[in-house]
């Protein structure tokens, strides 16, 4: 398996909402299992899922901007603002 490959692989499983989920509730768990109040491991939870968003968001971004720059023939900008 090459190194693009296996990136991808990662690229997908960081994107997914499923694995982001999981650790989420295994993380709220654990701190309600070491006697952290309820709110606590909610606030904990919500920030995973606060940083899995933007995780998400710029995986997503970056894929797009790389397919983006395949299609116009190299170039890897999406800013509007040229400057030449």
């Amino acid at each position: 398996m090459n190194k693009e490959k296996i990136w991808e692989i990662v690229k997908r499983k960081l994107s997914s909402r499923k694995l982001w989920m999981s650790i989420a509730s295994f993380v709220s768990l654990l701190l309600v299992a070491l006697g952290q109040p309820e709110a606590n491991a909610t606030q904990v939870s919500a920030l995973i899922m606060a940083g899995a968003s933007v995780v998400g968001y710029v995986i997503a971004e970056g894929l797009a901007d790389s397919a983006g720059a395949g299609a116009a023939g190299g170039e890897t900008s999406t800013d509007d603002t040229k400057t030449e």
